[in-house]
């Protein structure tokens, strides 16, 4: 009896290991998407990159037209902010970090003045808490901020701005 319930038990596991088995032809196929994916997006943002030129009057002249972005969708935080450690803030600024606890932020200022950002510490009161929000770079255009922001993502990939009430 005992070994017909252990053979019974050892098939019914055994079923139960190779029924659960993904094949890799799946995982090929997503990868395979992800790549054409990623090709795509770097096809496009090279396309948009690039330079035009247009033929003018004349058959030797021409004229080079830059494309210019947009930046009006992008999406900015505005808060009342007072200075807690740092030489102020302009308009637009890149926050890399926020923290319940001024000495968290206070490393993160540290680290990042080692790399050479003139990072600042603000806070920020948020549901009656305080909030010390880090700032790695500040600028008066949106533009520059944006771009500050795609180039600290690729780090501090929560990097968001904030507009300076």
């Amino acid at each position: 009896m005992k070994k017909i319930f252990v053979m019974g038990a050892s098939l019914a596991v055994m079923c139960a290991m190779t029924a659960c088995h993904s094949s890799e032809s799946a995982y090929k196929k997503a990868y395979e998407k992800a790549q054409a994916a990623q090709t795509a997006e770097e096809a496009q943002a090279a396309q948009v990159t690039q330079t035009a030129e247009v033929a003018a009057v004349g058959p030797t002249t021409t004229q080079t037209v830059t494309p210019t972005t947009d930046y009006s969708n992008v999406s900015v935080r505005s808060e009342d902010v007072s200075l807690v450690n740092g030489a102020g803030l302009k308009a637009y600024s890149v926050v890399v970090g926020s923290f319940g606890m001024l000495s968290n932020a206070q490393g993160l200022q540290s680290t990042l003045q080692g790399r050479g950002y003139g990072a600042q510490i603000v806070q920020a009161t948020v549901n009656g808490s305080p909030f010390y929000r880090v700032v790695a770079t500040t600028f008066d255009t949106k533009e520059a901020a944006v771009q500050s922001r795609a180039n600290l993502m690729q780090e501090f990939r929560d990097a968001w701005l904030l507009y300076q009430k």
